[in-house]
């Protein structure tokens, strides 16, 4: 298959995301970008580590003058400064330099500590992206934002630092439990809804192609939604304006994913942050009711929840407030005026937050009414 799509920054290109189906054509990638005889160190966790790392390692191995392998535990209450201080450590043990690169093997957790902690050793250091989930490659891989949790704040320290490359091995995705998979789909969904109302309507017609994960419908969702985010990083590479519309969901999201100590995955908590974002639109007359119970609705056959148990109310809100995308002190909500249209909003009430949390709130009341 062997595609290629460039993001530029700047008005210049910055880097290639390349579509493959195996690691074959990773070394030649790397020798076009000039790491012949540089030291290269794959990041991973102990999930994806297990199934790829050797693999990968051995693709890059006739390019690279060394390669190491760093592994961390799996799971997003590892995503830290305590990993990225035992990254720092393992790098300057085996004398890496800002000539060397690192590379992200694995999901969104990978690819966003790995950004942050080249984009800091030494002051900054070559990285590469090679996202082995759904919700890294529709997403998170692309765009140069990294970052770690800090305490109880989701992302609040990072910095951009845009990769070299980004190399995606869709065959990757037939190995993801089913979980990870519609997890990853929240963000694909994310995508269509802010953007493009054609991506959104191949979506639901595609519905049973992508829940079976035929090749050829996983390639058509991965590439059109990195084109989406492609265009939109590249007019607003850090964040001053449309970017943000890239966090549809993410407020309540983040909110939830918190408060429920990360036991729902980032995607399951994405598309309930997108019911929420929806309710309020639909109660600010931006969407229509019939347009937010589709919108509701398109979450469930590709297994991703509507609704979740006994949240604090209260505590929810707290969360919002504490997330990084408050601006002089009202919170920077995305919202839908139709299907492809997202707007960025400060105007979002407590009320209006507190009623959208009801919304996507299941609880003992719900269940004997």
């Amino acid at each position: 298959m062997s595609e290629r799509m460039t993001v530029s920054y700047q008005k210049k290109p910055c880097y290639d995301i390349i579509f493959e189906r195996d690691f074959q054509a990773l070394s030649e990638e790397l020798k076009a970008l000039d790491f012949a005889q540089k030291k290269l160190c794959i990041i991973t966790d102990s999930n994806v580590g297990a199934l790829y790392a050797s693999e990968v390692e051995k693709a890059v191995s006739s390019v690279c003058a060394d390669t190491d392998i760093f592994t961390f535990s799996a799971g997003e209450e590892n995503k830290n400064l305590d990993t990225v201080k035992a990254l720092y450590s393992f790098l300057i043990e085996k004398h890496y330099t800002r000539k060397d690169c690192l590379a992200a093997l694995g999901g969104g957790v990978t690819g966003d500590l790995t950004g942050f902690a080249a984009a800091t050793y030494l002051r900054g250091i070559d990285f590469i992206q090679i996202p082995t989930t759904l919700l890294s490659q529709v997403d998170s891989s692309i765009g140069g934002k990294t970052g770690v949790d800090f305490d109880q704040y989701k992302n609040m320290v990072g910095a951009f630092h845009m990769p070299r490359l980004v190399y995606m091995n869709l065959s990757t995705l037939s190995t993801l439990e089913p979980r990870q998979y519609y997890s990853g789909f929240a963000e694909a969904m994310k995508s269509a809804l802010i953007s493009d109302a054609r991506y959104y309507e191949w979506l639901v017609a595609n519905l049973y192609e992508i829940c079976d994960r035929e090749p050829d419908a996983m390639e058509e969702m991965v590439r059109r939604s990195c084109d989406i985010k492609r265009k939109i990083v590249e007019n607003d590479p850090t964040e001053k304006g449309e970017r943000a519309l890239l966090n549809l969901g993410h407020t309540i999201g983040h909110a939830v994913e918190k408060a429920k100590d990360f036991s729902l995955t980032h995607g399951e908590c994405v598309a309930l942050g997108c019911v929420a974002a929806a309710f309020i639109s639909w109660k600010k007359e931006l969407l229509s009711m019939e347009e937010y119970y589709e919108i509701r609705d398109m979450f469930v056959p590709f297994n991703l929840p509507i609704s979740v148990d006994d949240l604090d109310r209260e505590q929810i809100l707290a969360l919002t407030k504490s997330d990084k995308k408050m601006e002089e002190g009202h919170i920077k909500f995305v919202l839908l005026q139709k299907i492809g249209r997202a707007v960025l909003d400060t105007t979002v009430t407590e009320e209006e937050i507190l009623a959208a949390i009801d919304e996507i709130n299941f609880t003992e009341e719900d269940e004997h009414e």
